[in-house]
């Protein structure tokens, strides 16, 4: 008798996926003469999919069959394995790669600074710059407040103590805690390969000399705001249109990446708000650094920017508590200064001033510097000038010849030898007031130097410092062209001091005798100045009420109208 069939059982399918559910070797099949002794081949594919998301763990391959395959239970404790031991790993390299970036910030700032000068905090060297008391700077330390701690060379700069702290450079004596002119650039270097804003500041009153002519190499291929500083102390009746024409045509030259161009006052704000919208508008989460020459007026300018961003920004109104220290003296900020300026995120770095070996403010002692610096709206003084009090003779002189054969000296630290001139040329000198100017004939002029250098031309002040001066060694024969007597034919630029205006054909010192004059002509000075100060020639700068008269605008292309950089005033 045969026996029946076992019937068909339909098993509970379990959750958990298994490598090969179909052959199971307890299960017989229904049909035997339809399968072959053999096994067919299987083609098995590999799921990506596990219990665990995101887990790289992928569905085990088959194992085996008969005893040798895996239970459903030992391939679920094999995979929830395999997904921990992933996670695991995975954190550990997270930890690590997190560990590394932290380290690295942390080392750029291991040691702190003063937020005045940007120095290192320092507690050997009491005369050096960074100095802290060493009780002071503990119990900062311990409280973690060592981003509040103002240097004690900073407290004496603003107290205006003149102290100097870049060595090597004319009256500086130096010393061995005392940074170079070469380091303070070095520290700069960095910039040309980072993505940063750059706002570069120039003096107007100093335009050629703190204009930074390696510029490039510190700013690469960044894009550049030129702000042109300290513009309420020109010539009262300026057109300020005339101005920021003559500066952009400057730049042109310079052939760098200038975005816009900013007239700006410091002191009295004027036109800081205009930069300030700049900067958010090109800023594009990048951080901004401030750039340019020693004394050109960076530690004010941020203190305007923070008090205008204040405004609105509560980060900006923080940080006006910790601002930059600033002082007459070059090298009044050593280092980067790290200042959270905005809401959105990006810093504003405070930089330390570029020390141009070739301006005033590097020759002269450190006592005589406020004397560079103009204090109030400057006033031309012109030669010759009516309401001069001369003697009979020089006065005579003068009016029949003009300033031919005569020496102007400019303090002690600029000599003009007039060589040629028309009897109606008149020279007028834009600068500080506590320079005072002396005319005396050429042939007197060695021997008048040598006896009133430190008395009556000042600076340097004072006998001691004038004997060991090295005194105008450097000499420079300048040949002035002219083409239009009705406006000035140059401006001599002394770098780091000020301007003088070439008038070839003064319509005041116009006399019935007068002949008629060429329209155009030459002018011959000889200009002595201390060995490392450089003489520039450039186009009139043009201020006082006179300026906006003889003043002509170039025609522009309706290309250069394009790619000219705006001003804003």
């Amino acid at each position: 008798m045969a026996l029946a069939p076992k019937p068909l059982t339909l098993s509970f399918v379990s959750p958990f996926p298994t490598p090969h559910p179909f052959l199971n070797p307890k299960h017989k099949p229904l049909f035997p003469n339809l399968h072959s002794q053999k096994l067919p081949t299987l083609i098995i594919c590999k799921s990506t999919q596990t219990d665990i998301p995101d887990s790289p763990v992928s569905t085990p391959e088959f194992d085996g069959a008969g005893p040798s395959a895996p239970t459903r239970g030992e391939i679920f404790l094999q995979r929830h394995q395999s997904s921990a031991a992933s996670a695991t790993v995975l954190a550990e390299i997270k930890k690590k790669k997190k560990n590394k970036d932290k380290g690295v910030k942390a080392s750029a700032s291991t040691v702190p600074s003063c937020y005045g000068c940007g120095a290192p905090l320092q507690t050997s060297v009491s005369d050096a710059p960074g100095y802290v008391e060493p009780d002071t700077y503990s119990l900062k330390k311990k409280h973690r407040q060592l981003r509040t701690v103002l240097c004690g060379r900073c407290k004496l700069l603003s107290h205006g103590h003149m102290i100097t702290a870049v060595g090597g450079n004319g009256g500086y004596s130096g010393g061995k805690q005392f940074v170079t002119a070469e380091e303070l650039r070095e520290k700069l270097s960095h910039l040309r390969h980072e993505k940063a804003l750059i706002v570069k500041l120039v003096d107007i009153v100093d335009f050629n000399g703190s204009f930074l002519a390696r510029i490039r190499d510190l700013a690469g291929a960044n894009p550049i705001i030129l702000v042109v500083t300290k513009v309420d102390l020109l010539p009262k009746g300026t057109d300020f249109n005339c101005v920021g024409d003559w500066v952009v045509e400057a730049t042109l030259k310079k052939k760098l990446n200038v975005l816009t161009v900013h007239l700006t006052s410091s002191k009295s704000l004027v036109g800081i708000a205009g930069v300030v919208s700049e900067i958010q508008k090109e800023k594009k989460g990048r951080d901004v650094y401030i750039l340019g020459s020693a004394n050109v007026g960076k530690s004010a300018f941020i203190n305007a920017l923070l008090k205008m961003l204040s405004y609105k920004d509560p980060v900006a109104a923080a940080a006006r508590k910790y601002k930059p220290i600033q002082s007459a003296v070059p090298g009044t900020t050593l280092g980067p200064i790290q200042i959270e300026a905005f809401l959105g995120g990006g810093k504003v770095y405070d930089t330390p001033g570029v020390h141009l070996h070739h301006r005033q403010a590097a020759v002269i002692n450190s006592e005589d510097l406020p004397a560079l610096a103009p204090q109030s709206r400057l006033r031309g003084q012109s030669f010759p000038n009516p309401q001069l009090i001369l003697d009979n003779p020089l006065a005579d002189r003068i009016r029949s010849n003009g300033l031919n054969g005569f020496s102007i000296f400019w303090g002690g630290l600029v000599r003009i030898d007039i060589t040629k001139v028309l009897p109606e040329t008149r020279l007028t000198f834009y600068g500080p007031k506590a320079l005072q100017l002396h005319v005396v004939p050429t042939e007197v002029a060695d021997e008048f130097y040598q006896k009133e250098v430190g008395v009556l031309l000042t600076p340097p002040t004072g006998k001691q410092k004038a004997d060991s001066w090295m005194g105008l060694e450097a000499k420079r024969d300048l040949q002035l062209k002219y083409h239009d007597i009705e406006r000035p034919a140059c401006d001599v630029a002394i770098s780091g001091l000020g301007w003088i205006s070439v008038e070839p054909f003064s319509q005041s010192f116009k006399s019935p005798e007068s002949s008629v004059v060429e329209a155009s002509g030459e002018i011959s000075l000889v200009v002595h100045v201390p060995k490392p100060v450089e003489i520039f020639v450039r186009p009139p700068l043009p201020v006082g009420s006179s300026g906006g008269e003889w003043y002509q605008y170039r025609e522009l292309t309706e290309i250069e109208q394009e790619v000219r950089p705006k001003w804003y005033f």
